[in-house]
């Protein structure tokens, strides 16, 4: 930006010359405060883990708040094992790759509907309305509750498939998720709804 003139006068011809100089700009105005990242694996994550604004995960809940299963004979679990994790869980071989992860978030987490979504976009499957989501979801009975379970395959080159349960419980919304190879899904899809019909809050 042109800002400014020089006067100088030239000594002995009594002739004034004026020339212009370029000041450099001002530096950026900073961006604007309360622009935190979205937790990782929740729809944000775009920013490396660590940068200022990374959202902690949400406390976990414990005691009679929590829930509690049994698992099929077999299987494996640790208490975290990712972010936002509250469990991981790990069926027997079968033939592929297959794994079982446990997100507990406070209050309705965006909904249902959003959820399954979600899900279906990760084995790139459209969204559903509302109408298809009901079609869609079948029920588990258990000690904590209705569960609603969805089962959807891939149509990709390579099937894969995801069996969800999803429940609203004291306050909390739990998302148990089996997801892998298809064949391996499927393998070991009636272990997995046994483990759903186990839930129950941790005090019972």
């Amino acid at each position: 930006m042109i800002v400014g003139a020089l006067v100088l006068a030239a000594s002995g011809c009594q002739r004034e010359s004026v020339s212009h100089f370029r000041v450099p700009k001002s530096a950026p105005a900073p961006e604007p405060a309360g622009m935190a990242a979205m937790p990782a694996g929740m729809g944000g994550g775009m920013g490396a883990p660590g940068m200022a604004g990374d959202v902690p995960p949400p406390a976990q809940p414990t005691g009679s708040s929590a829930l509690a299963w049994t698992l099929p004979k077999g299987w494996n679990e640790v208490r975290g094992g990712g972010a936002m994790r509250y469990a991981t869980i790990t069926p027997p071989a079968s033939g592929g790759k297959v794994e079982v992860t446990v997100i507990v978030l406070p209050g309705p987490a965006g909904g249902e509907l959003a959820n399954v979504n979600r899900w279906r976009g990760q084995i790139g499957l459209p969204p559903l309305d509302d109408a298809a989501l009901a079609s869609a979801r079948k029920h588990v009975k258990t000690r904590a509750g209705d569960v609603s379970v969805y089962d959807f395959l891939g149509e990709g080159q390579q099937k894969t498939r995801v069996v969800a349960g999803f429940t609203f419980t004291e306050g909390n919304t739990w998302f148990l998720k089996m997801s892998g190879d298809a064949s391996a899904v499927g393998a070991r899809k009636p272990e997995f709804v046994s483990l759903l019909e186990s839930l129950r809050l941790d005090a019972n």
